[in-house]
């Protein structure tokens, strides 16, 4: 198993409106679906909770770390961390970051979730695993956000 999860997507759309679209709280917020409390904003917390059908109960906590515009937004967060009764804050968290580069017809994302080797063995193939396919449904949400 990796330590990190890639995925490269091509979008039909400006660098300036991907950027917007992963770094603006309510824009994330409708193709990524979670609903923010609040601006994304380096060095502090995001919270919020997952609309994702099934996962609504899900509390959304990240710490974001950069953003760099036009091309780079990071954040930390636990993976997977779906059990209300489990507490993941003393779990190592991964980065996720969103590069963000200019082409010929639009732009090309790359989304990294790195860090996996830090979860607790116990949750680690299951985590990788999950976020692998979110990664591939939310580049798939991001897509048809941004190229309508």
């Amino acid at each position: 198993m990796s330590d990190r999860i890639e995925k490269v997507i091509e979008l039909n759309a400006p660098v300036e409106r991907v950027w917007k679209a992963i770094t603006d709280h309510r824009e994330f917020g409708e193709w990524f679906r979670v609903q923010l409390d609040g601006p994304f904003v380096p060095g502090e917390n995001s919270t919020g909770h997952m609309t994702y059908p099934g996962y609504e109960h899900i509390q959304w906590q990240a710490t974001v770390k950069r953003m760099e515009e036009p091309e780079l937004f990071s954040f930390t967060w636990h993976p997977y961390a779906i059990d209300p009764d489990v507490d993941y804050s003393g779990e190592p968290p991964t980065l996720v970051e969103f590069r963000l580069e200019p082409t010929p017809s639009g732009s090309r994302l790359t989304v990294t979730e790195s860090g996996f080797d830090k979860v607790p063995p116990h949750r680690r193939e299951e985590a990788f695993r999950m976020n692998d396919g979110g990664w591939a449904a939310q580049m798939k949400n991001v897509k048809e956000y941004v190229d309508r």
